[in-house]
């Protein structure tokens, strides 16, 4: 299915928070770019009431269907805002009465993308990634975009795109997009790879300048074919040890967003599943896109 033929279009997770009003923002100027619809969605979570006699019932209250009117109220308000001279994107809203993380992953399923803050308005207040953001980085079935709220960095249009590189189906996906994102922005591209995930172990008297020399023609290797598919996208190659996350948090200093792949091997691998795009969207303060293989 093509990424317009997608039910949803661009999907973003709404609540009214600072870092909610950030990702309509980001999702607007996104689909503006592409297109595409966007389709602004808000889950009411029920609450459960226990009575002395007979089961628990979850009831959804009138405070809960006044605040979804008016989150949804508040984000089309936003995404009017947002596009300045760009043509506005067909929007679309939607609530739904579920549990928010367990919504949003189904909804994903006919969504070219979703896009959340990276913590939102909750009972259980702010965690380190949000409990929302952070089950789509790990469960969605499209490529979620984090963006963060009142911390994040001012948007630099001409600043490089910067996608992490390891050669897993993940990171090829996520390759895939950043050239796309760079070619629609017109920006330079960074490529950033940890040569520890050339796959060898350093042998006693072996020059480390060999080591970066192999993380070289392996950063190259997973390049070949996107020069000639996209000749106007300017691509900056960069080389590191290891610990990728930390890498790519530094360089996103420099960069509008930074796309990774959700999980990868070797070098972006080396601690739990999902801890390297875990870690990227939690810290850097530009929106990042996780991609999923």
């Amino acid at each position: 299915m093509s990424e317009h033929a997608k039910k949803y279009g661009l999907l973003v997770g709404v609540d009214g928070s600072a870092e909610s009003d950030s990702a309509v923002r980001w999702a607007a100027q996104e689909a503006a770019l592409r297109g595409m619809p966007v389709t602004l969605m808000h889950v009411v979570t029920p609450i459960l009431v226990s009575w002395p006699h007979g089961p628990a019932q979850a009831n959804i209250t009138e405070w809960q269907e006044d605040n979804a009117r008016r989150a949804i109220a508040h984000a089309e308000k936003v995404v009017h805002t947002s596009i300045g001279d760009a043509e506005l994107p067909e929007v679309h809203t939607e609530v739904r009465y579920a549990g928010s993380v367990g919504s949003l992953v189904d909804a994903t399923e006919d969504s070219w993308m979703v896009v959340v803050g990276n913590s939102g308005l909750g009972a259980v207040g702010r965690a380190v990634l949000g409990s929302v953001s952070g089950g789509l980085v790990h469960h969605a079935h499209c490529p979620v975009t984090v963006v963060h709220g009142a911390d994040a960095q001012p948007p630099k249009p001409n600043s490089p795109i910067l996608v992490g590189i390891d050669g897993s189906p993940a990171s090829e996906a996520a390759t895939a997009l950043a050239f796309d994102e760079a070619s629609r922005r017109g920006v330079d591209l960074v490529a950033l790879h940890a040569w520890s995930d050339v796959g060898v172990l350093p042998a006693l008297g072996m020059d480390w300048r060999q080591y970066e020399d192999l993380g070289h023609e392996a950063l190259a290797e997973r390049l070949a074919g996107w020069h000639e598919r996209y000749p106007d996208v300017q691509v900056r190659r960069r080389i590191v040890c290891d610990q990728p996350a930390r890498w790519l948090i530094d360089e996103s200093d420099k960069a509008q967003m930074v796309i990774v792949g959700s999980r990868g091997r070797g070098g972006f691998t080396a601690m739990m599943l999902g801890s390297v795009s875990s870690a990227v969207a939690r810290d850097a303060k530009v929106p990042v896109i996780v991609v999923r293989a």
